[in-house]
């Protein structure tokens, strides 16, 4: 059990009126608990439990030593042990994600402990996991290093006539050769006119000579995600290519500067927007310029239009300008960065100039 999280936590609910809560999402049990595999985990004052099922429960000790840990047996449920453990604690008011947990999930847990009141958690866990410990930076810090060393070594693989979906397919087994547990997200490969396709799926596109292609790609390494964009040129860029890829860069360092304890999402996302307009190309940027990285690849803080968050030390966000021109070509650039105490830090070093194959 994590007990500075939970106590943490269970302060933050206090001021909501909750005594406890009811978590589903699987980030949030992980970050509480250390559990990784399926159910629940109900919060309450001075003890938390991982309810399971036979699958996790060995799993479940060996992770979350400070949990208790139940397991759902003959007809027995989840939400039935939850309700259990809530009226055994005494509680009246318990929180819950409503966001994860289904209708069903809460017709059942509510018929099961009747007389308890349920409220939708207004302080998330995600609120507290948008701050990062040192722990946390450390991991995300070995998943960005395996990210860019996968990309050293995937560009001897990128060259006429080799598919997106292979050059993804060597990415994911470079990120698994070098330590990887796994990957962050779907890794994205995106050749010539599918560039423009911001999340496009990796297909049968051969890549050829005069083509810009997009890869956005991360390692994950103990539960933490890393998330890294490049573009690279295969064969000498067009004047359209060369144009698109510097303003892309530019306005990726501007907000870069940007970044620091105090700045507000919204306006660090209008800084590269506002030089993508004198280009030309205000329309062609059309996702929000980040967002936060941990043990989900979309975590808090955002940097978008409409984010009123404001940064603090300890923050990691992504920076990803990108321009996309339909029937023609694509490029993002995307860095992982450590907002600190005086500004900010890319932990994603690989090199951002344009690399010509």
């Amino acid at each position: 059990m994590k007990k500075e999280r939970i106590n943490a936590f269970l302060r933050a609910l206090e001021k909501q009126g909750a005594e406890a809560a009811v978590l589903a999402k699987p980030s949030n049990v992980r970050w509480l608990s250390g559990f990784t595999g399926e159910g629940l985990l109900v919060v309450v004052a001075g003890a938390a439990s991982v309810v399971t099922d036979f699958r996790y429960v060995e799993a479940a000790q060996r992770e979350a030593p400070g949990c208790a840990v139940r397991s759902i047996s003959g007809g027995v449920t989840h939400e039935a042990i939850a309700a259990e453990l809530l009226k055994a604690a005494g509680v009246k008011t318990a929180a819950f994600e409503d966001d994860v947990l289904t209708v069903r999930q809460m017709q059942r847990l509510e018929q099961a402990a009747e007389g308890i009141h349920f409220a939708p958690a207004k302080t998330r866990p995600e609120a507290l996991r948008a701050v990062k410990d040192q722990e946390e930076i450390d991991a995300i810090e070995r998943a960005c290093a395996i990210t860019c060393a996968a990309f050293e070594r995937i560009l001897a693989v990128i060259r006429p006539g080799v598919t997106e979906r292979a050059v993804a397919f060597a990415l994911e087994n470079e990120m698994r050769a070098l330590g990887a547990e796994g990957t962050a997200f779907p890794t994205i490969v995106a050749a010539g006119a599918n560039g423009s396709l911001p999340h496009a799926v990796p297909g049968d596109t051969a890549i050829a000579s005069g083509m810009l292609v997009t890869m956005d790609f991360g390692a994950r390494v103990d539960g933490y995600c890393a998330d890294l964009t490049r573009t690279v040129a295969v064969g000498q860029p067009d004047a359209l290519q060369r144009r698109v890829y510097d303003a892309v860069l530019e306005a990726h360092l501007r907000a870069m500067d940007a970044i620091a304890p105090g700045a507000c999402g919204r306006d660090v996302d209008a800084i590269a927007r506002a030089y993508f307009k004198t280009c030309g190309w205000e329309t062609e940027f059309g996702h929000s310029l980040g967002h936060g990285v941990g043990l989900d690849i979309h975590e808090e803080p955002r940097l978008s239009m409409r984010s009123t968050d404001v940064l603090e030390a300890g923050n990691v966000v992504t920076d990803e300008p990108g321009i996309y021109l339909p029937g023609q070509c694509g490029c993002r650039i995307e860095d992982s960065v450590l907002v600190t105490r005086d500004g900010c830090r890319s932990l994603t070093p690989a090199a951002k100039e344009l690399i010509i194959l």
